[in-house]
């Protein structure tokens, strides 16, 4: 619930849901808290009462055009109408009553005669702007109300398209609904991205991200398959697998509802189980609260929440994929966990019986210290064993052996040695699954597991449906459909093996601290995703002279990628869109470092050049905010910006070129290879260059102005002042911030296009 600037609670009865709502009210509440908590001896001169009689009239007419757009919105949608208008009126209400309050020109007049004023009426004025922002803040959250319609409207589109998909008999019939839902989806997509990146609960955007990625995939898979059925259609591998594909089309657009109406289902439940990492925080948090109080948790409680994190544990020592050393480990730490806890809770009980106190002890102290280090000991344990794991299978899949055996033998109709090779699948399959249930538990942050389990759930699902697209293809080896369908299968397995590469470094660098509490994991694009034309160069790999002198390129890159990530732990706002665009450019940078040393998922050049071309693109919307950034600086910082902007952007079009430039010959690709970890090195460099003096910029216009945050593609940032003394005695640069706020009230008219 949003709060009054007097610091008592308002409730309008909405929760609000979005960033887009709490940034449009920062300015209002700030300004509103400065008029309120103005100084009540503060000196009555003439500059002092025309400033407030200008804010005055300045909410009131700002709170009049608002108005008039929830007005408008309220006669386009019937089922708000009377919510709307109820919450419109009491806006103007409020507005016109501090328009009232601050009418101070006869100030002196007025409280000769009994009159009220601002000075004088000062808990009027709280009433006021308790009720307009109260009001405004309702306008708002049901306006966004229309946002949600226009995502569940968009979704039925797609399930009534959706069902005529799945029920067509003929390729021309197929061909025009597709064409149909195609166009529905990118709409979808649109409205649930700008979703995604309004939400403000991490584990939502989380869901969000991991929904839309399901349909993003599905989209393709959903051709392929239906082509496929089309072409065989007595074929029940080929129905097996095109209803698999729909299914869980139907399953992300539901979990999509689910986030947007903040409906609360069975599987959400299930799927965020307490991970032992979360454990482990909130048993060390218990504990260490000892130190203040010795009654404010139960004995009973912390052992149960231990017997509750040792059996979490059996996840791991029950694995047969974990060697005998680790799990004789594991099994000590544990024990020795349970041995520190037993001993805290006797001198627990101890001191509680002696002291008849609140505070610890120092042997409690001693004790205390001991259980927290022990169970911290487990806990890194766990982290190794997972990522040893995970980064041993990523290892093993990098090659991917079994689906190019799925491939061949499916060309060649065997259906013995596809029996074979599926069988040995679903091994690996399960091996994931596994291993993504190992990282959800040391994962470190809520949005992290919610990413485990969605790579959990990928793994699960599309396994399957390679062997049913490979049988399809065994069955009828000459089909140039159904080996397109399998092809799509094995991309979309590749895909994911790829985003758990990229996942299992964002775990380490939570556990590592390098970047904190992490926001919601976003995939990177994968390489290729965006270079077709590059299809046509031959993949090269280099030889041991060449990864020696290439490497030399690779460590400087590398410790660049250090540089980004350091810079970037300093900015207080996390969620700004420069942050994020910089941690995906310097995990790039980073997967190119590791094609240096033969390490990774980019195995060839074509893979190097791909992710350099997907690098330049990112630059690019960098240098998009940067420009942003500038119009909102002083001229000295403007250019400042402007020059290194230009220079971020030369840098990633010389990449760019370099990227889709065809080369033929071995050393024509090495020139190439090295002149795009070159032009990566020079986008880096100026990154890291910008990164701090943005994040100086920024934090000074926060504080001298108003909150200038991540930049939103349908509102505009106003700077507002701060009120003080001399602002209300006409020496501020816009007398009390008048006109930001005006300004910003006034740009609530983008709920007309909502």
């Amino acid at each position: 619930m949003a709060s009054s600037p007097c610091g008592g609670n308002f409730d309008c009865g909405l929760e609000i849901q979005t960033r887009s709502v709490e940034q449009t009210l920062i300015p209002l509440v700030s300004q509103i808290t400065t008029l309120i908590n103005h100084k009540d001896k503060l000196k009555k001169t003439e500059k002092t009462i025309r400033a407030i009689q200008r804010v005055g009239q300045a909410v009131s007419i700002a709170v009049g055009r608002f108005v008039a757009v929830g007005e408008a919105i309220a006669a386009e949608n019937e089922d708000l109408k009377d919510e709307m208008g109820l919450a419109c009126f009491e806006a103007r209400r409020a507005g016109s009553a501090i328009a009232q309050l601050t009418d101070v020109s006869g100030v002196e007049q007025c409280e000769g005669d009994g009159g009220k004023t601002l000075f004088s009426d000062r808990t009027g004025m709280v009433k006021a702007a308790r009720m307009l922002l109260s009001s405004v803040t309702k306008v708002l959250v049901l306006a966004d109300c229309i946002v949600i319609k226009q995502i569940i409207s968009s979704r039925n589109k797609v399930l009534v398209t959706l069902e005529q998909l799945e029920r067509v008999s003929t390729f021309q019939e197929f061909v025009q609904i597709f064409s149909q839902f195609g166009n529905e989806m990118v709409e979808f997509a649109h409205f649930t991205g700008d979703r995604q990146n309004d939400l403000k609960d991490e584990k939502k955007r989380a869901r969000m991200a991991a929904a839309r990625a399901v349909l993003e995939k599905c989209t393709m898979m959903l051709l392929t398959a239906s082509k496929t059925c089309l072409r065989h259609p007595d074929c029940e591998s080929a129905r097996i697998n095109k209803e698999a594909v729909f299914q869980r089309m139907r399953l992300a657009l539901e979990q999509v509802i689910e986030i947007v109406t903040d409906a609360r289902s069975s599987g959400e439940a299930k799927a965020l189980h307490v991970s032992i990492y979360a454990g482990i925080k909130d048993f060390k948090v218990k504990v260490e609260a000892l130190r203040d109080s010795l009654y404010c948790v139960s004995c009973e409680a912390v052992s149960a929440q231990l017997e509750a994190l040792v059996e979490k544990t059996e996840d791991f020592t029950d694995s047969a994929y974990t060697n005998h050393e680790q799990r004789e480990t594991i099994i000590q730490l544990c024990q020795i966990t349970g041995h520190e806890t037993k001993q805290l809770i006797n001198t627990w009980r101890q001191a509680q019986k002696s002291l008849k106190a609140k505070e610890a002890t120092e042997k409690m102290e001693l004790s205390i210290l001991k259980t927290c280090q022990s169970v911290s000991d487990l806990r890194r344990e766990l982290h190794k064993v997972a990522v040893v794991r995970a980064t041993e299978l990523l290892k093993l899949h990098s090659h991917h052996l079994v689906l190019q055996a799925l491939k061949a033998s499916g060309g060649d109709g065997n259906l013995e040695a596809v029996a074979d090779y599926a069988s040995t699948l679903t091994e690996h399959k399960e091996q994931l699954l596994e291993t993504c249930r190992l990282l959800c538990h040391i994962s470190g942050t809520e949005p992290l597991e919610i990413t485990c389990i969605h790579a959990e759930e990928t793994f699960r699902v599309v396994g399957p449906q390679i062997i049913s697209a490979a049988q399809t293809l065994a069955l009828h080896p000459t089909s140039k459909i159904a080996k397109e369908n399998l092809d799509v299968f094995c991309e979309a397995w590749e895909s994911q093996l790829c985003d758990m590469a990229i996942l299992l470094k964002e775990i380490n660098d939570v556990f590592e601290g390098r970047r904190g509490d992490k926001k919601t994991y976003l995939s990177l694009p994968r390489p290729g995703r965006h270079s077709a034309n590059l299809k046509t160069v031959k993949a090269a790999k280099l030889d041991a002279e060449e990864q020696t002198t290439i490497a030399k390129l690779g460590l400087e890159l590398c410790l660049l990628t250090s540089d980004v990530d350091s810079e970037v732990e300093r900015w207080d706002e996390q969620d700004h869109e420069m942050v994020r665009l910089c941690q995906i450019m310097s995990s790039m940078a980073y997967s190119m470092y590791l094609f240096t040393r033969g390490e990774g998922l980019l195995k060839t050049t074509l893979d190097l050049f791909q992710q350099a071309e997907v690098l330049s693109d990112q630059g690019i919307h960098l240098c998009s905010i940067l420009h942003t950034l500038s119009t909102q600086v002083l001229d000295e910082d403007r250019m400042l910006i402007i020059s290194e902007t230009e220079k971020l952007a030369a840098s990633c079009r010389q990449l760019l070129v370099c990227a889709k430039a065809p080369v033929q010959g071995k050393s024509a690709i090495f020139q190439k290879v090295d002149s795009s970890i070159q032009n990566t090195k020079g986008i880096l460099t100026v990154v890291v260059y910008l990164l701090p003096i943005c994040n100086k910029l920024i934090r000074k216009c926060k504080s001298e102005c108003s909150c200038l945050s991540s930049p939103q593609h349908w509102r505009e940032k106003q700077l507002s002042t701060p009120v003080n003394e001399e602002t209300l005695n006409g020496k501020g640069s816009n007398g009390f911030g008048v006109k930001s706020l005006e300004q910003h009230m006034a740009n609530l008219t983008f709920l007309e296009s909502k």
